[in-house]
């Protein structure tokens, strides 16, 4: 890349990073987790639904099951029907119960603080394993949903489709002390603004930021 498109693109970086900033700056993850162990659960079950129906569900599971060995303890019918309210609940119940006896196997019980080790579990990908670390580990992760991907392609981040390239693009752009902050940001942004369908962009504050935006103007 020439030195004045790289100059351009960092600047244009940096001014979205600053508006996410000030447009989110309480942002977080909104799964309810208490330790790593819930919070790997919960991401396990987040996939194709919504947080607040994981949250739901989890203030029931937690309470009877707070560890993988009480997870064990209930037969894989108990457990979906428990989860059952979320969608793909009988694959997720398999994927849970799978990974809680490979944590106990491998692990002591505890929640790995590595990806290589997160993505042997079944069920968890790049996404679900950089979900755990920045949030429950504080490890520098910018795990990629369909909100993040969505807002990177719109804004011209990346122009990829795939997640874990999407991902290696951003990390290349974002300083590292700001992976956590952003994806959260970026994912806030997803929901509340530049939805999939019938994004608000009249009223987003980086609309002027925002090749899909101009384009459709």
């Amino acid at each position: 890349m020439q030195p004045n498109r790289l100059m351009m693109r960092d600047c244009k970086m940096n001014r979205i990073l600053r508006i996410l900033e000030q447009t989110y700056p309480e942002a977080h993850c909104e799964l309810n987790f208490r330790n790593p162990f819930e919070l790997l659960v919960a991401t396990i079950l987040s996939a194709q639904t919504t947080d607040q129906k994981v949250n739901k569900v989890t203030a029931v599971l937690f309470e009877r099951c707070p560890t993988p060995k009480k997870m064990l303890e209930i037969t894989s019918r108990e457990f979906e029907e428990i989860i059952r309210p979320i969608g793909l609940f009988r694959t997720k119940a398999k994927n849970i119960l799978q990974t809680c006896k490979l944590l106990i196997e491998e692990h002591h019980g505890d929640v790995p603080a590595n990806l290589d080790d997160l993505i042997k579990m079944p069920g968890v990908g790049r996404k679900t394993a950089g979900v755990v670390l920045a949030n429950a580990y504080s490890i520098p992760a910018l795990p990629v949903d369909t909100h993040v991907l969505r807002v990177a392609n719109r804004l011209g981040l990346s122009r990829e489709k795939d997640p874990s390239k999407v991902e290696k693009e951003l990390t290349a752009l974002i300083p590292m002390e700001l992976w956590i902050d952003t994806h959260h940001r970026l994912i806030f942004h997803g929901r509340r603004l530049c939805h999939a369908r019938k994004p608000e962009c009249p009223v987003c504050p980086l609309k002027d930021c925002c090749p899909a935006f101009t384009s459709a103007s």
